[in-house]
């Protein structure tokens, strides 16, 4: 099975950027979260997605198209191939989120990167945030605009859960990293 520990050793040389090695651990961290919320492996879910955007900083134009013939030569799995692959859906690629864990990858890319533009408005980081702050920076569209809310809305009716339910997993996944992942805030 994936560990955490393998994934970062398969992108330490694709993924470089410290923004994008951000990105990878928030997810990494929302997805344990997830995992626990359904009563699955966190770590197994917490190295699916932090190898998530396996191929994205080298081919950011042909994301996905690098990533599932490069991991099964890795001796990743079909299984995690084929969640990392979903992330995609309607996106870059027809794989449809399935299962649990790749319905909440696919949801989780992009709420993600709301919440961590949230937490740097705040002097405390993520350390106080609550969902209620959040879900008024999610319904202004302005706000973090690149990140695609329909998809996060489309994810979460996939899981049958509402958005603030589902942000609200991830902050509190996030928030025991905010020192790891910059979100500890300034006070």
């Amino acid at each position: 099975m994936l560990t955490v520990e393998r994934a970062k050793e398969l992108n330490k040389d694709m993924i470089t950027e410290d923004h994008l090695i951000i990105h990878s651990l928030n997810v990494c961290y929302a997805m344990g979260a997830m995992a626990k919320h359904f009563g699955a492996d966190e770590e197994h879910w917490m190295a699916v997605g932090y190898l998530h955007d396996y191929d994205y900083e080298k081919y950011p134009e042909e994301h996905l198209k690098h990533t599932q013939d490069e991991l099964l030569a890795a001796g990743v799995s079909e299984e995690d191939v084929r969640a990392i692959m979903a992330h995609g859906y309607g996106i870059v690629n027809d794989v449809k989120p399935e299962t649990d864990m790749e319905k909440s990858l696919f949801t989780v890319d992009e709420l993600t990167g709301i919440i961590q533009a949230c937490a740097r408005m705040r002097p405390a980081g993520i350390t106080d945030l609550e969902v209620k702050s959040f879900m008024k920076k999610f319904k202004d569209k302005k706000f973090a605009a690149k990140c695609d809310r329909e998809t996060i809305r489309k994810g979460c009716e996939m899981l049958g859960m509402e958005v603030a339910e589902v942000a609200e997993i991830c902050i509190e996944g996030m928030k025991a990293h905010a020192e790891e992942i910059g979100l500890a805030g300034t006070v």
